[in-house]
Order: C-alpha cells, then structure tokens, then sequence
C-alpha cells in the first residue's frame, strides 16, 4: 500500500494522473481531522512495515518518518515541478509537472536529493542535450515560466545603465529555511544594492504573495529605498527580457535567467547553483563537477520531473506537455469567458482557504 501524508485534500484529485502507475485501491491519503493523530490514523488504514510513503514537500511527520527508517521503507517526497501551468498553485490550480524523489528533495541542499545526484553522475548524450538546447529555444521563444499568468509588458528602463533583478519569495518557504536560512526578501534587496550599487534595481513581487496567499510582502515605500522600481502584474519575461543580472535567494527565476543567458548572482545554495554557471556566495562541497548550461537544463526539465498532458492528463514528454501548455496560455489570453471563469475561481479558492485556515489547518 502507498500512504500519501501532508497532500492537503485538494491535491488528492490532481496528483492521481501522476500515479497512474499504481493501483488505485492501494493508494490511501492520510488527514486526520488534528495533525497529532496522522500516525493513528495511518495504522487504522493498514499502515505497516511493507508500504511505501511519499510527503508533500518538506513537511514534517517525525513518527511517520522514523517508522520508515527503522523498518526500511521507500519515501518519497513530492513536490510542483519547474513549469507547473497557467495559474497559481495557491489558487488550487491543477499541476501539470511535479517531481518524486527518493533521496531528498530538489529545494533541500542540506541532504542529497535526485536532482542532484543526476546532477553529479550523468553522462549526458548528445541526443539528450539537443533535446534539451531545443528544450531552451522554445521556453524563451514562448515567453513560458513556471506560473504563466501575467501579460507580456514593456516596462521603462534607463539607457546606458545595468538593470538588476531582484525576484521576491514567499517569507515561509521551505527553500529559503533550508537553502538560505536568516535570509528574507528585504534583506535580499539590501545584498543586492550593496553588490549591484550603480545599477537600475527592479524588484518583482512573488505572484503567490501579490494575490494574498502567502506571507513576504514588503511595502513598496520600503522597498523603494533599495530598489528603483517595483514591478507587480507583469509576466516574469517582461523583466528577464531587459535584465542583465539576477540577484536571488533560491527563486526558480534563477534557473530562468540562466536559461536567456542572464548572470545570476545567489545568495543561499539554490539546486541550479554550484555548477560553475552563478556567481555563489554560499559554496556546497558535494556538487563536484562543472556543467554546461544545457546538461543543466537536461537534468533539471528532462531527467527529473514528471509531466502529464494539461489536455488529457495522461503521463507525457515535455514537449507535448509544453505545446499543449501554451494552447492553454492562449486560451486564457484570447478568451474572455475562459478568462473569467479562471478569475472568479480563483477569487473563491482564495476565500475559500482563508475560512479553511481558521477552522481547520489541516485541510
């Protein structure tokens, strides 16, 4: 039996076509009404010394985890993959992409995860890096992110001067307390002016908490000390495409910087840095080797994730995956009705979770 711990009861639904691997009977999705009671709750549905376990992210479940590791049991941690779909996660918007790991997880540099081990030991083809180099071409062609909700805009800049950008993250993610611990996005912007002094700083907001939805908001008269413009309802293209230098903490932006050829300066130990293509001021000792910008991208969006068709659902390539993603961008862009049936969705998801959170925190 395979036992699903930390998957709040929306994600039930959307994770299913990633396991279409298993048998449907043997998948069973632990939540009790109080978290104390997960370990219970477990051995009441068959819980025992041969079944498998995966968690959500990082989450913590300390009985369910020494259990596994005392009697040997296979754990899986999961998580939203790179270019996850058109709308935000924290808006209960379906994942298109995720990633299952057996060794750690891809935002966790304290442990070794699969990433990076295929990272370290991958003897990567020809075939498979002009399946990656092609991989590039399309996701800057198509202007394609992780979340791809905003428009493409212009945005004013001053000639003749280096142009930063600062990407925001959500305060609480798990990436930043074990990829950047004591770091937040002020103090991000504060690095950022330091090192980039005589630059023209642009700092762009995580989506997730513009709509509300997460904690690290930073108000823009504060922000506006260190930073010469904020940027909010605007695609992540529109200021990739004029930047120069990225200035990060562990944000995917990184990653998408790399991948038009942006510098990109980090200040926690993000999965994509310690290859020899950022500018680190955190240095990890178990990533060995130098990597060329497109092993990078083969192991990162080939190797490692899952994705499935936004159209079918059914388990897939990326490539199909990514043209059936930009139909579904489209849509969105030129549909008046598919646009505001996605809004008013989204405005009652967002109700919705703040009611939930008050009366119970498990859901």
């Amino acid at each position: 039996m395979n036992y699903f711990f930390g998957f709040s009861k929306w994600k039930h639904q959307f994770m299913q076509p990633f396991l279409s691997h298993l048998n449907r009977d043997e998948i069973v999705f632990i939540n009790p009404i109080s978290k104390k009671n997960y370990f219970e709750e477990a051995i009441k549905k068959g819980f025992d010394t041969k079944s498998k376990v995966y968690i959500w992210g990082k989450k913590k479940f300390p009985l369910i985890e020494d259990f596994a590791y005392q009697h040997k049991l296979e754990l899986y941690r999961i998580e939203d993959g790179f270019i996850r779909s058109v709308g935000l996660g924290s808006d209960l918007t379906q994942a298109y992409s995720v990633v299952i790991d057996k060794k750690g997880i891809y935002f966790d540099p304290t442990q070794e995860s699969d990433l990076e081990v295929i990272l370290n030991s991958t003897h990567f083809e020809d075939a498979l890096i002009e399946r990656a180099k092609k991989i590039r071409t399309y996701l800057v062609e198509k202007k394609l992110s992780k979340y791809n909700l905003y428009d493409f805009q212009n945005i004013a800049i001053p000639k003749n001067k280096k142009i930063v950008l600062v990407p925001g993250q959500v305060d609480d993610d798990a990436s930043i307390k074990y990829g950047a611990p004591n770091m937040c996005n002020l103090k991000l912007l504060e690095l950022a002016r330091k090192n980039a002094d005589d630059a023209f700083i642009i700092y762009k907001p995580h989506p997730d908490v513009l709509v509300g939805n997460r904690e690290g908001n930073i108000e823009e008269t504060i922000a506006l000390k260190y930073a010469n413009k904020v940027v909010t309802d605007v695609s992540l293209e529109s200021v990739l495409s004029i930047c120069d230098e990225v200035h990060t903490m562990t944000s995917l932006v990184g990653f998408e910087a790399l991948i038009r050829n942006k510098k990109v300066f980090t200040y926690g130990m993000p999965f994509y840095a310690g290859w020899g293509l950022t500018i680190d001021m955190i240095e990890e000792k178990r990533r060995k080797r130098e990597l060329k910008l497109d092993e990078l991208v083969a192991g990162t969006l080939l190797l490692y994730p899952m994705y499935i068709n936004p159209t079918t659902l059914k388990v897939c390539e990326i490539e199909i995956f990514l043209d059936e993603l930009e139909k579904e961008r489209e849509l969105y862009k030129f549909s008046y009705i598919y646009r505001v049936k996605l809004r008013f969705f989204n405005y009652i998801s967002r109700k919705s979770q703040l009611f939930l959170r008050i009366i119970t925190p498990n859901i």
